[in-house]
């Protein structure tokens, strides 16, 4: 064989490979519901490996799962079943358990059963549940869920609204938005935007780099830490700690616990009402500091320092900036 056949032969070998790439990669699809009946506020846990979780609220007696499986086949795998196998089994056996009110979707045990599979569930359960749900890799969405609320995925979106008390949710890469919840929010992102609004309760939010926004509507202390981002808050009526490497911080509301503000190299604008009263400590190394309200001083004032009481006097706001302006309104 001379040089240059060989090379047309192993060509013409890569080509009929990959013609028939597509039948060796085909994904196995199939689907299964399940509806249970239930009293009460159930617990609800919901686990899938890969694959997103939509849950909505419905009849206050049942909770009915639907869900939809891909499976596929890859080379050099050692998969003991074919993905059709898999999605066969699946749906003959769904991983839905019920002890009581206690509703388990989406454990499976048989290894084999997990690896190359991806499940997304899509349910609906009382509003007076309390509702758990973790995803490897995939979004969330959740509406309408009155009790206790726990999320969190791998890698993906996470959407909670209409919620009726504490909500915790965590992503290692992704945006959390939460809406119109009754009690304290607590997110965390490896890396995404936070946005929080119409939080009745205090506020607990940090992400490695993007934005926090929150807006509160009942009274709670408020923690927002970013590692590059900026922070808004709004409306806030209670305590503040919000810190940023890199970014802006503005915040407005009512100081009825100590603020502290500190940014590495960004703005610090804050909005307090005109008769606020509160000690201040406000300094930037390489910025200027003003205020807009009447402040006595304590020592000589500065362009990048000012120490003193604000009206009355009160409870202390501490604001540092590394290379930003601060500016209190």
């Amino acid at each position: 064989m001379n040089r240059i056949t060989r090379p047309i032969i192993v060509t013409l070998c890569v080509i009929a490979i990959l013609a028939t790439a597509p039948a060796a990669f085909a994904d196995a699809r199939g689907s299964f519901t399940k509806t249970l009946t239930v009293s009460g506020a159930p617990e609800v846990d919901v686990t899938t490996g890969s694959g997103n979780i939509t849950v909505n609220t419905g009849n206050a007696s049942t909770v009915s799962v639907r869900a939809t499986i891909t499976a596929n086949d890859r080379w050099f795998s050692s998969d003991s079943i074919s993905a059709e196998e898999k999605v066969k089994r699946i749906e003959q056996n769904p991983p839905v358990e019920q002890n009581g009110n206690i509703i388990t979707i989406g454990k499976i045990t048989d290894r084999d059963l997990r690896n190359n599979v991806s499940i997304t569930y899509d349910i609906t359960l009382p509003a007076a549940s309390k509702l758990r749900a973790q995803t490897g890799s995939g979004d969330q969405f959740i509406s309408g869920v009155n009790g206790t609320v726990k999320l969190s995925t791998g890698s993906g979106n996470v959407t909670a609204k209409q919620i009726g008390d504490e909500t915790r949710i965590s992503t290692g890469s992704g945006e959390i938005r939460v809406d119109n919840v009754k009690g304290r929010v607590y997110a965390s992102a490896g890396s995404g935007n936070v946005q929080a609004h119409g939080i009745a309760g205090g506020f607990y939010g940090e992400t490695g780099s993007g934005d926090i926004s929150y807006e509160q509507t009942a009274p709670g202390s408020v923690t927002a830490k970013t590692g590059s981002g900026n922070i808004r808050l709004r409306n806030v009526i209670g305590g503040v700690e919000a810190h940023t490497g890199s970014g802006d911080i503005e915040a407005d509301g009512d100081v009825k616990s100590d603020w502290q503000a500190g940014s590495g190299s960004g703005n610090i604008n804050l909005r307090l009402p005109k008769d606020a009263a509160f000690n201040l400590d406000a300094r930037s190394s390489s910025g200027s500091v003003t205020v807009d309200h009447p402040v006595t001083t304590q020592g000589a004032m500065k362009r990048n320092r000012i120490q003193g009481k604000v009206g009355a006097g009160g409870m202390l706001v501490s604001l540092e900036s590394g290379s930003g302006d601060i500016h209190i309104k």
